[in-house]
């Protein structure tokens, strides 16, 4: 059963954020409670599905530039898991989405080189059921929530209020 989340939850969680590695012990005195009640209220959070996991964001040295791109790819329909399935045998492809308008999936792509870029259009205009593609190069990053913020449908499962 899923409850809402309390502020000593939204306090753990915005600790957990800033520093996913930090002991229970050192989150119990920063919050002034009790390490066991930390590990509890973390087990909790994982059972009930708000905490995903745990991850290590990479500090890219600025000399070891990735060059990034949104490349909509239009398919038959038909042959949509079969193209996915071949899609994720491509290492440069981050993440893929299905989505509405004129074209019906959404890549996330890095490669160290536009030439590798190129190459990898080729490729993914040869598997049997696309039709086209677009691509979009990114140009900065301005902002990138996906790490440090619990999503509006957390907050509305979960209970609303600031975190």
């Amino acid at each position: 059963m899923r409850r809402t989340l309390d502020e000593l939850d939204r306090k753990l969680i915005r600790l957990l954020q800033g520093d996913a590695r930090m002991s229970t012990s050192e989150i119990g005195r920063r919050l002034d409670v009790a390490r066991s009640t930390v590990h509890e209220r973390i087990e909790r959070l994982k059972r009930e599905g708000v905490i995903d996991g745990f991850t290590v964001l990479l500090n890219r040295d600025p000399l070891e530039t990735l060059n990034r791109a949104i490349v909509f790819v239009e398919i038959d329909p038909k042959l949509q898991n079969a193209i996915v399935t071949r899609l994720e045998e491509f290492p440069e492809i981050s993440s893929c989405f299905t989505v509405n308008g004129a074209f019906d999936l959404s890549l996330i792509v890095e490669m160290p080189q536009l030439e590798d870029l190129d190459a990898l259009l080729d490729e993914i205009g040869e598997i049997e059921g696309v039709a086209k593609t677009m691509t979009n190069i990114v140009l900065a990053k301005k902002f990138d929530r996906r790490h440090t913020l619990i999503n509006e449908t957390a907050k509305k499962l979960f209970g609303a209020g600031p975190l």
